[in-house]
């Protein structure tokens, strides 16, 4: 039980989310509405993923210090269970459009194709495409400590492109998304609530633990099957 209250945390913080996330009083942004509500899902989604590639990250230098497989192993299971968690907030973020980009404003969104130069969603797929690209690195090369090796210096690379593509470059650009130079209508204590704070906060903690429970179920799997394959 002493190893596992951190999990257990986790479930119950996803559990307060869903349940305090559906039922609080929201802010009613002419633009956003009830959508806002998937704040706690799409948002923090994306602030799991950036801790559990700064996880990866971190290993991936630890691994280069000392050459040990474990820290190998963690930096790809941790950038795996990341790129899944940016999946899901990229298809959250894209559920959210449909009901208010699309909608409440046809007029400038009145195709996919202008949809697609929006310049925060260019700048998330080429992220998750970097990283995407890391788990086919390390799939094409069969010498073991190369592809650790190469694996560690391109997975910082990765990060390193993580900042400039997700939060600086698109920041600059003309966007409707909110965050912008209008403000983020989610987030400004103008428009966020004092009780969506308090589930705000809980949901990023509740998505990170679940990421870090998953890529260490994927850590101790990937452990036994290398055992198994040494004997």
């Amino acid at each position: 039980m002493r190893k596992s209250w951190w999990k257990i945390l986790g479930v119950l913080l996803l559990v307060y989310t869903f349940i305090a996330g559906l039922l609080i009083e929201v802010p009613r942004n002419p633009q956003l509405e009830e959508t806002i509500r998937n704040l706690f899902f799409h948002v923090c989604m994306w602030f799991g993923m950036m801790i559990l590639f700064i996880v990866s990250f971190v290993r991936a230098i630890m691994y280069l210090r000392t050459s040990k497989p474990i820290h190998d192993i963690a930096s790809r299971q941790y950038a795996g269970v990341g790129i899944l968690f940016g999946l899901l907030g990229y298809l959250t973020g894209a559920i959210w459009m449909s009901y208010t980009w699309i909608d409440s404003n046809k007029s400038i969104f009145n195709s996919f194709d202008s949809i697609a130069r929006e310049p925060k969603l260019i700048g998330a797929a080429i992220a998750l495409l970097v990283y995407a690209a890391y788990l086919v690195l390390r799939d094409s090369i069969q010498d073991i400590d190369k592809r650790a090796r190469i694996s560690a210096v391109y997975n910082i690379f990765a990060f390193a492109m993580l900042f400039p593509s997700i939060w600086i470059i698109p920041r600059l650009l003309d966007s409707l998304h909110p965050g912008g130079s209008q403000g983020n209508p989610a987030l400004d204590p103008g428009s966020a609530s004092a009780n969506m704070r308090l589930v705000f906060y809980p949901a990023i903690a509740g998505w990170t633990l679940i990421g870090v429970w998953i890529a260490t179920l994927k850590i101790r799997m990937k452990i036994i099957h290398e055992q198994k394959l040494s004997q």
